[in-house]
């Protein structure tokens, strides 16, 4: 785990962006 650690984090900060972007233009759209 600790091997991939940078890329496993990156992947989640990219996750919790594109999380948020939906909610936003969730938000917008509702």
């Amino acid at each position: 785990m600790s091997a991939c650690g940078g890329f496993g984090t990156s992947i989640a900060f990219i996750l919790v962006l594109y999380i948020l972007l939906v909610i936003v233009v969730g938000g917008v759209f509702i």
